[in-house]
């Protein structure tokens, strides 16, 4: 058969067609399960259908291209038996009519070209009355000043006119400027109607899947069919608000999700499962290719590379409270009811954790991010403190949160942080296992003060070993300003030489520390409530005279 041909053939194939074909019945079905992976879905249609024993295959129709044609199952149930002797797919071209909708355009576009040129009839009608008011100025200008000058006519009169003048020139020229704007809003609709005009008439062809399963039923009765089908183009991501208390140590953490589809079918009312399992990273390990390196190409002879990048979205979550109406003035108005945020039901199967959201759940195909509501837990947490006196006087917190042995994988995603209702910033947490801790920086916290001074900055006079030595030494004064104890890891560095002739040695610090890589002094303490702890501790730099180091105005 020659291409041209086949292909009309398969434009003929419409949904329509399907009916007449001998002992075959369409079944209508909705969407009633979605289990949505990381990088794709699951999609279970159900629908009945009243069988009268002759039907040889049944048929769901119009199917995204979406669907992935191997991962299509079917089952079912009813009041009759039915043996599912297989399914396949097959695909269908259609034309969409375009009669109707090329009248609709047609018409909005005579609208509108009839609007215009009424527009440009006012705009006609004004420039006649500008151009009477510019005419009657230039006349008037000879005659009033001869008539002034000959005292036949006042001040008074005179400016009558020249306020008459200036305030109708004024009007003309304002109403045409608008009805200008008018005329180009017309014609940028006008364009518009236009472009979709020629994409209704230009030829096209649509394409869908049609799922058919051959059965062979044991006589008359109701079946209700069950298919699932794989589609891309779908996927979910998670978000997560933690809120840090720090009166009581504990971390709420909300995990949503953030589901994103645009694969040609709207979930609506569906229930909603999110998984954590990767059916796309397949069973087999990924082999490793060839490993090849070259010189450089020329600029103009470079190869075209091609990338697909995709943005991910982040958004604050939204929430919902449900006021009761007060009741008679005479009875105590009750306290307002919080309203209950859905969360989904956790389960899991060896490594994959799946989320049941809920069975009454939308999400439209429009390849927009759409939240739901995971989980909300609180979580204990421990408050670390870690300063850099040398660079900041305050210090930060942090939070040292563990994920409970009994919760969920908490997957890579955004993170926005509150501390004590205010937002501080985003994290991105990693992938965090039950049993896991992990780090939350919560920013400065004036609670702790710490003061950092120099208190010894001496040349050695005398040369020993013919090395010239300077001694520096810093007194740090850390003061918790809090009612409740607090742990603190604070840090301070040595210079690093970076020639071998210049020596730096640390001499003394109080409380005692070793200097570790790069110079790095660290001490970890605990502050009961209001107390202070001093701390020191001294260098020196030995050098050649003849040598100059720079760096040391610390």
């Amino acid at each position: 058969m020659h291409w041209k041909s086949l292909v009309e053939a398969l434009v003929a194939m419409t949904n329509s067609d399907l009916v007449d074909r001998d002992n075959i019945k369409i079944v209508e079905s909705q969407i009633s399960e979605v289990t949505v992976y990381t990088d794709r879905a699951l999609i279970t249609r159900r629908g009945t259908v009243s069988l009268t024993g002759n039907e040889r295959e049944l048929a769901i129709a119009s199917l995204p291209t979406t669907l992935e044609t191997e991962s299509v199952r079917a089952t079912g149930a009813g009041t009759v038996a039915v043996r599912l002797l297989g399914v396949h797919t097959e695909t269908v071209f259609h034309s969409e009519p375009t009669g109707d909708r090329t009248a609709e355009l047609t018409q909005q576009i005579q609208e509108l070209v009839t609007q215009k040129g009424a527009i440009d009839e006012q705009i006609a009608a004004r420039k006649i009355q500008l151009n009477f008011v510019e005419n009657l100025s230039e006349k008037s200008v000879a005659s009033f000043a001869s008539s002034i000058a000959k005292q036949q006519i006042g001040l008074n009169e005179t400016g009558e006119l020249i306020n008459f003048l200036g305030s109708n020139y004024k009007k003309y020229v304002s109403a045409i400027g608008q009805h200008e704007r008018q005329q180009r809003d017309l014609d940028k609709q006008i364009e518009a109607l236009y472009q979709q005009l020629r994409q209704v008439q230009t030829p096209h062809s649509q394409q869908s899947f049609n799922i058919i399963i051959a059965i062979e039923p044991s006589g008359s009765g109701n079946f209700e069919l069950e298919v699932s089908y794989v589609v891309t183009r779908a996927c979910w991501t998670p978000l997560y608000d933690l809120r840090v208390n720090t009166t009581n140590n504990q971390i709420n953490l909300n995990y949503l999700a953030e589901v994103n589809q645009n694969t040609g079918e709207d979930w609506t009312g569906v229930a909603l499962t999110l998984s954590t399992a990767k059916p796309g990273m397949g069973t087999l390990p990924p082999k490793l290719q060839p490993w090849y390196i070259d010189n450089v190409y020329p600029k103009s002879a470079q190869p075209a590379e091609f990338m697909r990048t995709r943005s991910p979205q982040t958004a604050e979550p939204e929430r919902a409270f449900a006021m009761m109406m007060a009741p008679s003035a005479a009875a105590p108005a009750p306290e307002p009811i919080a309203a209950q945020t859905a969360t989904a039901t956790v389960s899991r199967e060896g490594s994959t954790v799946s989320f049941q959201v809920g069975g009454n759940t939308n999400i439209p195909s429009d390849g927009t991010p759409h939240k739901v509501t995971i989980f909300s837990e609180n979580y204990p947490s421990k408050p670390e403190y870690i300063a850099i006196p040398r660079l900041v006087s305050f210090a930060y917190l942090q939070a040292i949160v563990t994920n409970p042995m009994t919760g969920a994988t908490l997957l890579p995603g955004k993170a926005n942080i509150f501390r004590d209702n205010t937002f501080v910033g985003t994290l991105q947490l990693e992938n965090v296992s039950p049993g896991e801790e992990f780090k939350l920086n919560l920013g400065i916290d004036e609670g702790l003060k710490i003061e950092r001074e120099l208190v010894e900055r001496q040349v050695e006079k005398k040369l020993i070993g013919n090395q010239r030595r300077t001694s520096y030494a810093y007194r740090l004064i850390v003061t918790n300003l809090q009612q409740v104890p607090v742990k603190l890891t604070l840090k301070e560095q040595l210079p690093v030489s970076r020639k071998e002739q210049i020596k730096v040695r640390l001499t003394q610090t109080n409380p005692k520390i070793v200097a570790g890589e790069m110079g790095l002094l660290e001490w970890i303490m605990s502050l009961p409530p209001q107390a202070k702890q001093e701390l020191y501790y001294q260098f020196v730099v030995e050098h050649p005279p003849e040598l100059t180091v720079i760096g040391l105005d610390i």
